[in-house]
C-alpha cells in the first residue's frame, strides 16, 4: 500500500505574498511536519460550506493520513489566508460563477 501523505495540492496553488521557501512548506503539508505559521485553504469537510480555513497542525491528524485534505492555498497568517479566499471569490465572479467557488476552482483546472 502506497502512503499518500496528509494532503493533496490544487494544481495552480494559491500562495499568500509572505510564505517563503514554497517547496519546503508544500513538503512539510505533505509529510505532516510541524510548522507555526501556516494556515491552509482547503476543501470544506462538510457538504454546507465550500471552503475552510485551516491551520496546518489540524492537517496532522491521523484521520487525514487515511483521507487526505485538498488545499487550494496556503498563507502565512490567518488574515492573508482570507485574502486568498477573496481573491478566489473575486476571480469567480469575474468568470460568472458568483458563489460557486468550487465550480470556478474545478472549472479552471480543467481548463489548464
Amino acid at each position: 500500500m502506497r502512503k499518500r501523505g496528509f494532503c493533496e495540492f490544487y494544481k495552480d496553488l494559491y500562495w499568500g505574498a509572505s510564505v517563503n521557501n514554497k517547496a519546503l512548506v508544500k513538503w512539510k503539508l505533505k509529510h505532516g511536519a510541524g510548522q507555526l505559521s501556516i494556515f491552509c485553504v482547503t476543501r470544506a469537510l462538510n457538504a454546507n460550506d465550500q471552503l475552510d480555513i485551516v491551520h496546518c497542525a489540524f492537517l496532522k491528524q491521523a484521520y487525514f493520513k487515511a483521507h487526505p485534505s485538498f488545499i487550494y492555498g496556503i498563507a502565512s497568517s490567518h488574515d492573508e489566508a482570507v485574502d486568498l479566499v477573496l481573491r478566489i471569490s473575486q476571480e469567480a465572479s469575474m468568470a460568472g460563477l458568483d458563489g460557486r467557488l468550487l465550480d470556478y476552482l474545478e472549472s479552471k483546472e480543467k481548463v489548464d
